[in-house]
């Protein structure tokens, strides 16, 4: 068993135990390389639970916090998924381990060089059930609407429209909102259009700009 290997099992169990994991998500914890996503100087650290920085003044969420999104999502083999903030790559990797091959991730990034970096990762890793796509994440991406599940790996300062709009009847989208206080928020849309929202806690993230984010 190579060392990368093994660290990531450790922690993928170690967080199982601490948050309650569902098994889907912890199996894709173990399979998505995580050290092959960060600058090689980081590689290292990839099996800490931490965020690292990618570059760009933007950072890999720690995988505790990429493991609790995809609980709150709630995440099903086959389900379309949009992601606001690529980054890296890895939590799209992780979310297209549990939607399978017969799912699909769509993933915004607004800095080209992030997308590009992204687009290599997941396709080295062989992710073709991923398209990664340069815009302004606050506004969503109409074309491929509406989807069964959208999360934003940014802070805005409130629930972008365009996002509530393309997300399907009966969906659900976890959020962080804030400034200097930021909570992350799960929000339900049911069967006629409503929605509903509860606050998970307490996270810290970097801010979402565009549009419908920070200026």
């Amino acid at each position: 068993m190579d060392v990368y290997k093994e660290r990531r099992e450790r922690l993928a169990e170690r967080l199982r135990y601490e948050l309650n994991l569902s098994d889907k998500v912890v199996e894709a914890l173990k399979k998505v390389p995580r050290h092959l996503f960060v600058p090689r100087t980081y590689q290292s650290e990839a099996y800490i639970d931490t965020p690292l920085p990618i570059g760009y003044g933007q950072t890999i969420s720690a995988p505790h916090m990429v493991a609790i999104m995809c609980e709150l999502l709630d995440l099903n083999e086959g389900e379309k998924v949009l992601e606001i903030g690529t980054g890296c790559g890895y939590h799209a990797a992780v979310v297209a381990e549990i939607v399978g091959k017969k799912g699909k991730v769509v993933t915004i990034e607004r800095i080209p060089e992030l997308a590009e970096m992204a687009k290599k990762n997941l396709k080295a890793l062989g992710y073709d059930n991923v398209v990664v796509i340069v815009e302004d994440g606050s506004k969503g991406y109409d074309p491929e609407a509406p989807y069964d599940k959208i999360y934003v790996t940014a802070a805005a300062p409130d629930i972008p429209q365009p996002l509530i709009d393309q997300l399907k009847y009966g969906g659900k989208m976890v959020i962080p909102i804030g400034n200097v206080s930021q909570w992350l928020y799960v929000i339900e849309k049911d069967s006629e259009g409503k929605i509903k929202k509860w606050n998970w806690g307490a996270v810290r993230f970097v801010p979402l700009k565009g549009d419908y984010g920070f200026k």
